[in-house]
């Protein structure tokens, strides 16, 4: 294992992960207060300091070591969950999905944003490889959470999606799987089923709308340039 070349993607990444965590777990605790939770709130987890989110293992040991053992093949890891009660939601089903949902759209957002950045760099002809590097490495950060936090599989936040979308028998079916959801996903991303049938699909669609969004700017420059 090339530990410069270690010591190089985590500097690139570094950045564009802090923002993508911080602001994903941040959306949902501001989400939930506005639908009439305060439990983030109270908890500190409507913050902008990564230290409120960050779960020492499931941030930092398991994908370094994931990523050690497997070369870089294999990666996953998760922050500490911002703790929601629903039941004190003003509508719990229907509000429960604008909740689930701030986190992936902050995501979403974020790699808007850096997708904007990283057309400016190159249509300013800024050379600095690292810059460009740093911009990419935000576009895909934000494109695989916002997908993988889409999948339909209680306790993602596409699972509780689902349970609000739901009539209430069937939520009552698929919110039963909760318990047993981290152990159906890590069998799912083991036996390679997210990445081949959710991730990759899924990837290409919210590339294809980052680009139909970013036009625009692309338009603007090729006139003002």
């Amino acid at each position: 294992m090339d530990f410069a070349q270690i010591a190089q993607t985590v500097s690139v990444y570094a950045l564009p992960v802090l923002l993508a965590i911080t602001l994903h777990e941040a959306a949902h605790g501001y989400a939930a207060k506005r639908f009439g939770d305060t439990t983030a709130e109270r908890a500190g987890r409507i913050s902008l300091n990564p230290f409120s989110h960050i779960d020492p293992i499931g941030t930092i040991l398991v994908p370094i070591g994931l990523y050690l053992m497997t070369a870089g093949a294999f990666l996953f890891g998760y922050a500490k969950p911002v703790p929601v009660n629903f039941g004190a939601l003003r509508n719990p089903k229907r509000d429960m999905i604008w909740v689930a949902l701030a986190g992936p759209g902050s995501n979403l957002f974020q790699a808007l944003i850096w997708a904007c950045l990283f057309i400016l760099l190159k249509a300013f002809d800024i050379q600095e490889p690292f810059f460009t590097a740093v911009a990419r490495a935000g576009i895909l950060v934000n494109v695989v959470m916002f997908v993988f936090n889409l999948l339909p599989l209680p306790p993602m936040d596409g699972g509780r999606i689902l349970v609000g979308l739901l009539p209430w028998r069937a939520a009552m079916t698929v919110s039963r799987v909760e318990p047993y959801g981290f152990f159906i996903l890590l069998a799912l991303l083991l036996a390679g089923l997210v990445s081949e049938w959710w991730m990759r699909p899924l990837m290409s669609l919210t590339y294809q709308a980052l680009d139909w969004l970013v036009w625009p700017l692309r338009l603007l420059l090729s006139w003002v340039l």
